[in-house]
C-alpha cells in the first residue's frame, strides 16, 4: 500500500456507500490523528483503537447517517501525493464550500483543520479535504 491516508478515505468513502455501520483500517498514528479530526467535527460517530494480535492494531470507525439514510460524508479526498505534495502557507489555507466542509493540514504544530491553522497562524501539506 502505497498512500495510507488516500486508502483511510477510500474506505471510508466506499463504506459509505453501501451503508456500513463500521469500517477497519490498518493502524498508523497519522491516521488516528485524521480520524480524531473526523470524530471532532462530526462526521463519524465513534473510533476504537482495536488489538487483534500483539503486534496487529486497527481503528474501528462508526460511520454516521443522516436521519434520510444518506451517508453524512458527501466527498472526501486526498489533494497531496506522494507525486506531488500540495503546501500551502498560512494566508492561502482554503476555507472548504464557504465554512460547510473541512481541510485536513500536516503543519509544524501536528495534524489539524484548516480553521485550526489559520488561527493557530501555520501552514502546512494539504493532506485532504471533506464535506
Amino acid at each position: 500500500m502505497g498512500d495510507t491516508i488516500a486508502d483511510l478515505f477510500t474506505r471510508i468513502r466506499n463504506g459509505g456507500a453501501v451503508k456500513h455501520s463500521d469500517v477497519e483500517i490498518p493502524f498508523s498514528r497519522m491516521k488516528l490523528s485524521v480520524v480524531k479530526i473526523l470524530k471532532d467535527e462530526g462526521f463519524i460517530k465513534f473510533f476504537d483503537v482495536v488489538n487483534e494480535d500483539l503486534n496487529k492494531k486497527a481503528i474501528k470507525i462508526g460511520l454516521k447517517y443522516g436521519p434520510d439514510g444518506r451517508h453524512v460524508v458527501s466527498e472526501i479526498r486526498k489533494v497531496s501525493r506522494s507525486g506531488k505534495r500540495i503546501y500551502l502557507k498560512k494566508a492561502s489555507v482554503p476555507k472548504v464550500r464557504n465554512g460547510f466542509g473541512v481541510s485536513i493540514l500536516s503543519t509544524s504544530l501536528g495534524v489539524m483543520t484548516g480553521r485550526s491553522a489559520r488561527l493557530s497562524n501555520v501552514g502546512g501539506e494539504l493532506i485532504g479535504i471533506i464535506y
